[in-house]
Order: C-alpha cells, then structure tokens, then sequence
C-alpha cells in the first residue's frame, strides 16, 4: 500500500508540476498561450494520457535514431505530442499554439522547469522511475534470468581509470558520499591492487573479465604477421582480441550481463560492449536493450536537457581553464570532444545504470558495468580538478540508485566497485619538448613513420553505440558512419618504415618492413644510435629491447637492466616503478607480439608527474605513479584478498568471491 500511496502522490505532483510548467512557458513564449491553470491541468492531463498510450509506439519505430541524436529525436516527438494535446483545446479560444515547432520548445521547456521543481521539491524522480518504469520492463519473460534460485548475486560498477588514492582523497573530501557512507558504515573495505605493465582498459578487461590477457602490449599495437595493427576500443578489433582470449567461461558466462564494456566475459547478455557490437542479433532485440531506457518521454527529454548542460559546461570549463592558466592542460576544441564528453557523462552512464537495475530487477547473477565518464574528463581537464571530482560524484550517486533499487531485486546482490586502472597527471611530452614522440623517432631515423592517431575510449563507445544502431538498417547505417568516421585511428604514407603507436604513456615501435622482433643489434644497423638518443632524451623512463647476446634489456639514460639475470649496470632504471616492474616487463617481451621497442615515458616521482605521448592531461597505459594502482572496494562479508598483482588474479579473486555464494560454475 505504501508503494501504491508513494505512485499516486509522484503521479499527482508530476500532473501539477507539469500545470504549472505550461502556465510559465506560456507567459514566456508568444505563439503558445493558456488563459487559465484549469485549462493548464487539463492539457497537463491530456498529455499524460498520450504519452501513456501514444509514446511507446512512436519510440518503439524511432528508438534508433534517438539513441544516436542523444535524445534529439525525442524533443521533436514530444514537440508533436504537445501539439496534438493542445489542438484538442483550440475551439476553446482559450489555449492556442502556433505550430508544431513552438511544441518543441514547449516540450524542452516543461522538461526544463520540470527538472528544476523536482530537485528543489526534493521529488525522487530516479527512485520513481527505476522501481516502476524499469522494473515493469524487466518483468518481461524473454528477459528475466533463466536462474530461478535464491543464492545472492554481485554487481560489478567499474570506474575507468580512477586511481586507489584519488579515490581515498574523494572520499575524505565529500566527492564520493556514497561509497564514504559504505566504508564508515563498515559494510565495505578498500583494497589497493596493482595493474600489468601496460595499464589501459583493454588488457585489463582481459584480464578482469576473461582471466587472460596474454600478448597485449598496449592499448594499440602492430602485429608483423598480419601487417595489421589492433586498436583495443575499435569494435572489429575488440571481436578479435575477445575471440584470443575467451574460453566460454569467463565472469560473465552464467546468464551474466555486460554493459558498456570493451568485452563481454562471455555474458550472453550485452548493450554498449565493444566485442558484441558487430554480432547480428535477432529483429528487436536492440529496441529490447534501450526500450527501458526510452520509454518515458520525460525522462528521455531529460537526457537531452543533461546533454546539452554538459555541452556547454565543457565550453564554459575550457574557456576557465585558458582564463586562469591551468596548468597542465591540452586543447579539447569546440567539436567534437564536447559531444563525445556528453555522450559519455550523460548517455553512457544513464544508459548503463538503467540496464544495470534492470538486470537487478531480471534477476541476473552477475553484472558487470564500466563508467567511462571520470577517465574521459580527467584525460582532457587532470585527475582532480573540480570538474572531474564533479563527474566521479555522478557515478556515485548512480551507484545510490542502485542501491535502493536492490531492494525491490528478486534476489539479494553485493556490490564491488572497482577500476581498471588509474591515471597519471602532467604535461605532455609534446608540450615539454616541442614536438611528438614520433616527430623526434623521424628525425633520428630519417625516415617515413606511420604514427597512430590519439583515440581516448570515448570515441570508441560513440562508435560502438553507432555500430549496434546500424544493424536497423536504412537511413541510420549512413548515421551511424557519419559517427563512427569521427574516430581517427591513424594513416600515414604508404611507403612508412616504422610505425609509432603511443598509447598514454606508453609507446610501441615496429620497423614494419622487418619480419619478426628486431634485436638491438639489427636495429642499430640499420638506424644507427636511434636507441641511444631515445633512452638519453629528457622525457624518456626506460625502453625495452632484445639483445641477441645479452638477452632482453630495460635500458635508460642512467643505467641497464638484464631481465634474465636480474644484474644491473649503473642504476636500476625500474627503481621508481615498484618490486613488482621487472616481472611485468618480463612477461611482455616473451609476448609473440612484443614490439621492436617499447618505450616507457619519464615519471617525477616528486610530483607524481608523467610526460604522455599524447595529448592528454591524465594517462595511463605505462608504468609511473597512480596509473598502475586501481582499487577494489569490496562487501566486508567478502573475504579479504591477499596482494592482488595483475589483472589475470583480479579475476581468480571475483571468481573465489562468486563460488563462496554457492555459483559452482565459478569453483574451477
């Protein structure tokens, strides 16, 4: 009865709210007018009713498009429905409205004023929305869980890229209440874990997800054998680094969910994953994914409402940041970064939290959701400048919503929160020495290079979004090439020698027109002291080559490693990496894949400040600093993890977790 009582009363202050919208929207604007607030109630009325009965039909046919224009398409829509409701009034003399367009800026401006009210009211619109809307679609028997027992379940909430100690620093400083409340309530502990060498989504969802992530160098690398290069957030690359590393069983596997990440874990269910967005799915199933999402036409308006504020908080953020001279800093431009960031801050992280509840609602087992958004602003704005703390606060009270949420859940859940990886602050290495890192292996080589285009994994889930659309066919394949040509991967002269492809603060290099991994010694025969003034330059940490008669070698201006026998010459230049670097790097040059030269950025361990080989404020990918320890905050009920090294033992530890609440197929 209370559940019944709570719905009526939201349902009534929405039909007066939405009175009292129309009423101030007409005083506003001179092509729509209502003479009085009883007509006003009437059409607030009317409108209810044909968003009731008229709205899930249009979404269903123009679903799509709307998840592509960010919700665009859905202010037309309802700019139309206003329209009809209020054409229904017009033999009154009382109400009248110009056109349809006018209906449109109706329909923004209830959504608007409607938003406003309902947080100075103090109106739980999200509690509202996922324990009705969300949960009535997850009701539906082609997508409750085919698990019918009572054993307790887990969510995974990734957050990309946010580092053990930033974390800690939030908590203490009011940026995560959430996550703050669980840790002093003790129903949580924070654990510190500590990434491969190259520390980047891609290995470590490998790793995380599948329990292998052998032979990943890097976030982008060349393969000599398939004279091609993989880019771990491009979906044709995604397919084939999932089809390398799955054995069918991964964290996923039972009846599991995937949303919003680079691979699957073998789920059989998943939205917004990068390894499922080119499979071909059953007529429907797409609008079955998003349906939820986009059924409440003021909760879709919303979204555009978010994503146009978080366009123009962009805008206004990079023009404070030139105003006051913070540094360091990058230039983000007026397109299509703002678009990208929206479509990440406010779309992928709202999309991912519903299909997440909704999955708690389905009764799913295990779900496993990344939140790109902090690792997107904190690449282009820094670690903890206010903008990025203010997007961390976002996705923790996402988690907030889930929280209640799983209340209602047809069986108990725990929640982990975790990150892949961390980042590292600093100026580029560009912006510290005039010119890119593949600009100065050119001039030492002189030769032609072929250097990888920067691509942060915001571009690549725009992508993958794009890409699952154009499986609709139609006017949205050309749509969706339209957004998935804004991801640039590289290009360069056909005749190139060499190939550059930094990723973060991590370089790899491949003298392509060479079969297998070069030596040492045939790399300086053909560019001779090209090492030599690599590991000398100011901005360089370590880089690792093949001797032919020493072995592999760690190599940088003030000393050598010999990774076979642990000897060093001069100083150890692993010792501000940590116990653990010259185990990683060791495993990564017995990788079929190593490159010719992996070439590992300078680190200030003073400043806890990195020189990234792209054009980003924060990275990772490398070793060096907060990059290389992520966290986990786990249910106290857990039993506490030993030292995690590795992503491969991240996932033994989720699966020993699994198996301890009576998930057999997680036991081996």
């Amino acid at each position: 009865m209370d559940g019944v009582r709570i719905s009526i009363r939201r349902v009534f202050a929405a039909w007066l709210i939405n009175a009292i919208a129309l009423m101030l929207m007409a005083w506003l604007l001179q092509g729509f007018s209502v003479v009085s607030f009883n007509y006003s109630l009437a059409i607030s009325a009317v409108l209810g009713l044909l968003n009731a009965l008229i709205w899930p039909l249009l979404i269903r046919v123009a679903l799509p498009i709307t998840v592509l224009t960010l919700g665009l398409v859905s202010l037309v829509l309802n700019g139309l429905i206003v329209f009809a409701a209020v054409q229904l009034f017009s033999d009154t003399s009382k109400v009248f409205i110009n056109d349809w367009q006018t209906g449109v800026v109706v329909a923004l401006g209830v959504t608007v004023l409607n938003s406003l009210f309902t947080r100075l009211l103090a109106i739980n619109d999200d509690d509202f929305y996922y324990r009705h809307i969300v949960k009535r679609q997850a009701k539906n028997q082609k997508f409750r869980s085919t698990d019918k027992s009572t054993r307790e379940g887990i969510v995974f909430l990734e957050i990309d890229g946010l580092s053990h100690d930033v974390l800690r620093r939030a908590i203490r400083d009011g940026s995560a209440p959430n996550m703050a409340r669980w840790l002093s309530e003790g129903t949580h502990h924070l654990v510190k874990w500590e990434c491969d060498w190259s520390s980047q989504t891609g290995a470590m969802q490998a790793g995380i997800l599948h329990g292998n992530n052998w032979d990943m160098p890097s976030f982008r690398w060349y393969e000599k054998d398939r004279k091609a290069a993989i880019v771990s957030n491009r979906p044709q690359d995604a397919v084939e680094i999932e089809k390398r590393h799955s054995d069918g069983k991964g964290l996923l596997h039972y009846d599991g969910a995937s949303r919003a990440n680079l691979l699957s874990g073998d789920a059989p269910n998943s939205m917004l994953t990068m390894s499922t967005v080119l499979k071909k799915r059953r007529k429907g199933s797409i609008g079955q994914d998003y349906m939820a999402f986009f059924s409440n036409p003021y909760s879709t308006l919303n979204v555009l409402f978010l994503t146009m504020s978080e366009i123009c908080r962009e805008l206004y953020q990079q023009t404070a940041q030139k105003r006051r001279d913070i540094r360091p800093r990058v230039h983000r431009g007026w397109f299509p970064y703002p678009l990208l960031r929206a479509f990440t801050n406010v779309l992928q992280r709202e999309l991912g939290m519903s299909a997440t509840i909704q999955d708690v609602y389905a009764g799913r087992p295990v779900i496993y959701t990344m939140f790109l958004g902090y690792d997107e602003v904190a690449h282009h704005s820094g670690t903890e400048r206010p903008e990025t703390l203010a997007e961390l606060a976002k996705i923790d009270k996402a988690f907030g919503r889930l929280e209640i949420a799983l209340r209602d859940a047809p069986r108990m859940y725990h929640i982990v929160v975790l990150a892949d990886h961390g980042q590292t602050q600093g100026a580029t290495f560009k912006q510290r020495y005039g010119l890119p890192l593949e600009d100065f292996i050119k001039e030492a080589t002189l030769s032609e290079i072929l250097a990888a285009g920067q691509g942060e994994e915001g571009k690549g889930f725009a992508a993958a979004a794009a890409t699952e659309m154009r499986q609709a066919g139609g006017i949205l394949s050309a749509i969706s090439r339209l957004i998935i040509s804004f991801k640039n991967n590289g290009s360069g002269p056909e005749d190139a020698e060499t190939i550059v492809m930094p990723s973060g603060g991590l370089a790899s290099v491949s003298f392509i027109k060479e079969p297998g991994r070069l030596s040492m010694e045939k790399i300086n025969s053909l560019y001779p002291r090209l090492i030599d003034k690599i590991v000398k330059h100011e901005g360089i940490g370590f880089v690792l080559v093949k001797s032919e008669k020493k072995g592999d070698l760690v190599i940088s201006k003030n000393g050598t490693l010999h990774i076979k026998t642990g000897k060093t010459e001069g100083k150890n230049p692993l010792a501000p990496f940590g116990p653990h670097a010259a185990a990683h790097i060791a495993r990564t040059a017995k990788f079929p894949h190593c490159p010719d030269l992996v070439i590992n950025a300078k680190y200030w361990p003073e400043t806890e400040e990195t020189a990234a080989f792209e054009e980003l404020v924060g990275s990772h990918g490398a070793m060096g600093g907060p990059q290389q320890y992520p966290f986990i905050l786990y249910p106290a009920s857990f039993k506490p993890p030993k030292e995690i090294v590795g992503a491969e033992n991240v996932h033994k530890q989720f699966r020993k977790w699994l198996a301890a609440l009576g998930w057999n197929s997680y036991s081996s």
